[in-house]
């Protein structure tokens, strides 16, 4: 298994995220593609997010990561997605002219967990701790 670990904690929560431009705008390549590659790595290894693989195309980034138990994906998203954004515009203005907005990236986003366990390995390992009393599911040993 290759979990992580910080000072308290051992941990392996990956995230599969998909986000996308503006109205599906095909500006991501070349020179732009690169730097929001840089830009999403920059980040991440600041807020210690394992970048497990990644792509950028003409309207999308997909990018798999493993992240500390302190970050919601939700904030993962609001930071990759609010640096890239703000700095790509600082770095090529001509994107001001396409989104007058200053808004590069769709409102929303695609999230799937990724794990070896499942529901059904979770319970079993909770049943098997103690007898549980019939018809609970939250138990507490005697």
């Amino acid at each position: 298994m290759d979990y992580r670990y910080g000072s308290h904690t051992v941990f392996k929560i990956e995230y599969h995220f998909v986000f996308v431009t503006k109205y599906r705008y095909q500006v991501l390549k070349g020179d732009i593609g690169y730097k929001v590659r840089d830009l999403i790595k920059q980040t991440c290894d600041f807020f210690e997010i394992e970048i497990k693989s990644g792509v950028v195309r003409g309207d999308y980034v997909h990018i798999f990561v493993s992240a500390p138990p302190n970050m919601a994906p939700s904030e993962i998203m609001r930071r990759v997605k609010g640096r890239s954004s703000r700095k790509l515009f600082e770095y090529f203005p001509e994107l001001k002219k396409r989104y007058w907005g200053q808004h590069l990236w769709a409102r929303g986003y695609f999230c799937v967990t990724s794990g070896e366990v499942t529901e059904e390995m979770i319970k079993n390992y909770i049943e098997h701790h103690f007898e549980p009393r019939i018809g609970e599911n939250f138990g507490v040993e005697k």
